[in-house]
């Protein structure tokens, strides 16, 4: 470990001067809680509640409330924060990151500030990366919760709705980022506040929270739909690849693209029996095609995705975990599942979307730990507002850190490899081994096998076994293969808790890392190199990097290619230098901007979406909550009447037919709009009159079925109306940010562009919604009329004279929707009621009445 990395920045050491002094009261309380019996240190938990009750805040009561903490940690599990997981404490309680090393005992570090933030009864979501972590550390650290009267829950997969409901009136909960977040999607679909699950999103804690809020950013959370099925246009499409050769595309794996050439296109023409193949008809085939062929040529089995029981899983490329719940978009998850044979499900269609980072960004107060953050630090601060606070380790760090090994092909890289981890397993040293990828993990397995060396494997493929592949890693003479990020979160002991054999393996160098290829993320590199060394524990680490390595063909061959004549190789053709590592991590750093970048514009687009969805969800949760919106219906009708004086009724050329029919088609019963002499009103006295007039309606359809059945009837139809239309919304949003790339191509800044396009939806959705939640809510008036909807194409325009002939102003408009059903049978009238949904019965007298 360099220098550099041994001493923390300068505003990092003022923070802990200033946490220590905190640590220091934290520390004098010590002696006066170990006094206490047991039911004295758990009436504390009451007694800190009363206060906070009173009006102190948890600043006020921090410095006695992790006191307590650490002693209930001490009596129930037999472990005691040391100081420095105090001060992770605090930093965490503050809202901010805490990086610590591998090993310092991050579970612990929490177990302070979340029974401090317990203690207000609002919730605290600890947020682990898998549903094992989340149940194991629930029923660890829970223990010490419960022992002071807090209760605890935990939300994993397969959950039932009831099940879900009573574990988030916990006081602290424990579960993964995709099941808070689904939840979250999830509840702002509800029809009701009983469907809803999750409380108030007041503070998160997220276990390793580069992983989560880093690694994870790119790609959105996702409920779908059944969409159009299209499940044959993708096997057609899939046929049809594989009659193509090398020069029928273009491909670039720097920037992550591939188009079809002129021959490629000519093919696909030839193919299909079609002249144009990029013709706005024929765009779905197009489509299709381009997504085969990027699951053909881009997307790699055992890399990007796993085959798992017939379905296609997608693989993480930053931990090598398989990501349960998640399909790739835009038609391309159909595609893949269409190259490897299994069942096609069909596109589907998006429902509900966030991304981690705006769902994160929901919560009132944020923090998160992890061993590897500084490195990104400056994307922490800009779309989370969380500052990053190097944590002093309570040992020195003994692990020793070798330059990189690089070669000039592959096969004397693995050769290497393997002749590294003989020669260490020889001394009975455990061996790490990082791979980049699951093929990669196997493939390198298969070498050590021909050799004859004993190993286990750990990758997406043997995800529920991972705790226990990793718990075993510290083993003398272990060999552990594994995906880079496997196991995190999983402590690697030496000799396995064993102190007997824990002394051999320090003996024998402590555990030996070894990464068989550089990531595109140093902070990958980092968190694989942590795995060793912990607690003062010895340990070292070293990376096998080759020319022909992805990253570094793309980023630093040619600068590792003039090196390297400088450099005479080793008897396997390794060379190291101190320059060659610079160079591999310079190469590192233009990928972690590029991928910055990505997520960066992945948050940009949904935060336009986003605006939309604080103002829909909170519009929706008003009318779960009961509120009266009749006052909001009555501006709905103002708003239209007005949209259709301004439209019709303005200028020289007044069209009241046209007004009228427009009206009618919207909500208000053509026969009831009589205005007597209304070519001679104004615009305003015209509208003014037609709000008289359906307001008349609207009250008889209160006397019909009383006021509280339409409070609730408007409350139904507008909360299902915003669903059909948010859900159709978000769906154009989706297919339109995938399209929107062209715009940068013809000179235009595409977010830019999807702003103002999305700015047009959102206005275009919202008057639909007021169109369509009227015409239901006055559909009773003109169902009882028999009218249908007017065709305004073919309305023909006609004098004042003339449509008043046509329609006589011979009653008031309450009264001829009343003399009408009074006309009816009552076979009829019977029949009317039913189709308005009115439960009625006639007494003795023949006289309708309204059922109680």
């Amino acid at each position: 470990m360099s220098i550099l990395d041994r001493i923390l920045s300068k505003s990092d050491e003022a923070e802990i001067r200033k946490i220590n002094t905190i640590v220091d009261k934290i520390d004098a309380q010590e002696e006066r809680f170990k006094a206490m019996s047991d039911d004295e240190l758990k009436n504390m938990t009451n007694i800190f509640k009363e206060r906070l009750a009173n009006g102190e805040t948890l600043d006020d009561i921090l410095v006695e409330a992790f006191a307590v903490a650490r002693e209930a940690s001490w009596r129930v599990l037999g472990m005691r924060q040391y100081r420095v997981q105090l001060i992770g404490g605090i930093v965490l309680h503050q809202g901010k990151i805490a990086e610590m090393k591998t090993g310092e005992g991050k579970t612990l570090v929490a177990v302070a500030p979340v029974y401090l933030n317990g203690l207000t009864g609002e919730g605290v979501h600890v947020v682990t990366v898998n549903d094992y972590l989340a149940q194991r550390d629930l029923e660890e650290m829970g223990q010490v919760y419960n022992f002071l009267g807090l209760t605890t829950g935990v939300i994993i997969a397969d959950q039932t709705h009831e099940e879900r409901k009573a574990q988030y009136e916990a006081d602290i909960i424990y579960g993964t980022n995709n099941e808070f977040g689904f939840d979250y999607l999830r509840d702002n679909m509800a029809k009701s506040n009983e469907e809803k699950v999750q409380k108030k999103l007041k503070f998160a804690i997220v276990d390793e929270v580069d992983s989560i809020l880093i690694d994870e950013a790119r790609t959105p959370l996702i409920i779908a739909g059944q969409g159009a099925e299209g499940t044959e246009i993708y096997k057609v499409a899939n046929a049809f690849l594989k009659t193509i050769k090398p020069e029928d595309y273009d491909k670039d794996k720097k920037e992550n693209t591939i188009a079809f050439t002129e021959s490629g296109i000519k093919k696909a023409e030839k193919f299909y029996g079609i002249e144009n193949i990029t013709h706005i008809e024929n765009m779905e085939i197009f489509h299709a095609i381009n997504q085969a062929l990027r699951a053909h040529k881009m997307m790699d089995l055992d890399v990007e995705y796993v085959v798992r029981d017939g379905e296609i899983l997608i693989v993480d490329e930053f931990t090598g975990r398989v990501m349960q719940g998640r399909r790739f978009t835009d038609g391309l998850h159909e595609a893949v599942e269409a190259k490897e044979g299994v069942e096609i499900k069909g596109e589907s269609r998006t429902m509900a979307t966030v991304t981690f980072q705006n769902f994160f960004r929901l919560y009132e107060k944020l923090s998160g730990m992890t061993g590897t953050a500084k490195t990104e630090e400056q994307e922490f601060e800009s779309i989370y507002h969380m500052n990053v606070v190097q944590i002093p380790t309570n040992k020195p760090v003994l692990r020793a850190d070798l330059h990189d090994r690089i070669f000039k092909t592959e096969k004397q890289k693995y050769a290497a490899v393997v002749e590294e981890i003989k020669e260490a397993h020889m001394t009975g040293q455990p061996i790490l081994v990082g791979t980049v990828s699951v093929e990669k993990s196997e493939e390198l397995s298969e070498l050590l096998k021909k050799q004859g060396i004993q190993h286990k494997v750990l990758n997406a493929k043997q995800d529920k076994e991972e705790a226990d592949i990793v718990s075993e890693a510290g083993k003398l003479g272990a060999i552990t293969i594994a995906t880079n990020m496997a196991g995190r979160g999983t402590d690697i002991k030496l000799g396995a808790g064993d102190k007997e054999e824990a002394q051999k393996v320090r003996e024998a160098g402590g555990l030996y890392v070894i990464g068989t290829e550089r990531h595109e993320s140093r902070r990958i590199d980092n968190q694989l190199r942590g795995r060793s060394g912990r607690q003062g524990d010895p340990g070292k680490s070293r990376f096998f990097v080759s020319v022909e390595d992805e990253i570094i063909k793309l980023y630093g061959g040619k600068t590792i290619e003039k090196l390297s004549k400088k450099i005479t190789p080793d008897e396997h053709g390794g060379m190291e230098s101190k320059q060659l590592t610079k160079t591999v991590e310079k190469a590192q750093k233009t990928i972690e901007g590029k991928n910055f970048q990505t997520r960066k514009q992945v948050l940009e687009y949904d935060d336009v979406i986003n605006e939309q969805r604080k103002v829909v969800y909170a519009e929706r949760d008003k009318v779960l909550d009961n509120a009266d919106i009749s006052e909001e219906i009555q501006n709905m009708i103002k708003e239209r009447i007005m949209f259709a004086t301004e439209t019709y009724l303005r200028g020289k050329n007044r069209d009241f037919v046209r007004y009228v029919a427009h009206l009618y088609n919207e909500f208000v019963p053509y026969n009831t709009l009589i205005i007597p002499g209304w070519a001679e009103l104004s615009p305003e006295a015209i509208a003014n009159q037609t709000y008289a007039i359906v307001e008349n309606i609207y009250n008889l359809k209160k006397m019909l079925i009383g006021e509280d059945a339409v409070k609730a009837e408007e409350r139904e139809t507008l909360l299902t109306v915003v669903d059909n239309y948010w859900t159709y919304h978000i769906d154009l949003m989706d297919q339109m940010r995938q399209g929107i790339g062209l715009q940068a191509s013809a000179q235009k800044d595409p977010v830019k562009e999807y702003t103002v396009e999305a700015g047009r939806m959102y206005d275009e959705m919202n008057m639909n919604i007021r169109r369509d939640t009227l015409k239901y809510l006055f559909g009773f008036a003109r169902e009882a009329l028999g009218q249908k909807e007017i065709d305004m194409d073919n309305i023909q325009t006609v004098s004042a004279e003339e449509y008043t002939q046509v329609v006589e102003p011979d009653e008031a408009q309450v009264e001829a929707l009343a003399e009408y059903l009074n006309s009816l049978s009552d076979e009829e009238y019977a029949k009317v009621l039913e189709e308005l949904g009115i439960d009625a019965e006639q007494d003795e007298s023949g006289e309708w009445k309204i059922k109680e």
